[in-house]
């Protein structure tokens, strides 16, 4: 089984213009022999939280029809993520597509405190099922909490994929994190980042994959858009650039 993880420089507020990056960059997952491709935080709209309340819908919106149709025509399974309207304030969410079934959406669970006045946390966690390989998305912050990992390795989760917004800082945390986890669990840990400007940040890439007992397999780099790939069935991994980076 392969799962891709996207790096990708969104465009804010412009859910149009992100489909199509969106839609490039599983073009060069399915060219890997992708079986699943994912994709960083709120990557249709970017990581922008004051845009967030305007940009927010649901996992019923048409725009996100095409990643249905992709999803059926190659058999394979998508998640990309975007605001989703809540009953109080706006979710961090992703909306998943797998083929010849109906949408799903995860939202975030444990929010950072700065994301308090624009977003309402989530309870439920979404588990994937592909081959015989359990898989469990993470949104960036809760990525970070050892209890979500323990949590989503008591369900037998296996491949843990971590989406992601993030700056240096984060960064220096997350890769000494994200190893200590996969040996912990026994698990992959594959995450995708975002690059360029985010709200009051700037996301540093460095997309990457670590494996199931905490060796780092591949990273990307800092500054360009493009598909990382894990093979389960070799522990080996790809990188394939967008050609216009």
């Amino acid at each position: 089984m392969k799962v891709s993880a996207v790096q990708i420089k969104p465009i804010a507020g412009d859910i149009p213009a992100n489909t199509a990056k969106h839609l490039k960059c599983i073009e060069l997952a399915l060219a890997q022999g992708a079986n699943l491709v994912f994709f960083p935080e709120l990557s249709l709209t970017g990581y922008e939280p004051h845009l967030a309340k305007s940009l927010a819908t649901d996992k019923h919106d048409h725009r996100l029809d095409v990643f249905r149709q992709y999803s059926d025509a190659h058999k394979i399974i998508i998640g990309a993520g975007l605001p989703i309207s809540g009953e109080a304030k706006v979710q961090i969410g992703m909306v998943w597509f797998t083929p010849d079934a109906p949408r799903r959406d995860y939202a975030k669970q444990r929010l950072h405190e700065d994301e308090f006045p624009f977003f309402s946390a989530r309870n439920g966690q979404l588990v994937l099922e592909l081959a015989e390989h359990k898989l469990a998305p993470a949104i960036c912050f809760e990525s970070l909490q050892p209890k979500h990992a323990a949590d989503v390795s008591v369900l037998g989760v296996d491949i843990y994929l971590a989406s992601v917004a993030k700056p240096a800082r984060g960064m220096a945390r997350a890769v000494e994190h994200y190893p200590a986890i996969a040996r912990r669990h026994g698990m992959h840990v594959i995450m995708a980042n975002s690059i360029g400007p985010c709200d009051n940040f700037v996301s540093v890439g460095q997309s990457a994959i670590w494996g199931n007992h905490g060796e780092l397999l591949a990273r990307m780099d800092t500054a360009s858009e493009g598909v990382i790939t894990l093979d389960t069935a070799v522990n080996g991994t790809g990188i394939v650039y967008l050609a216009s980076r």
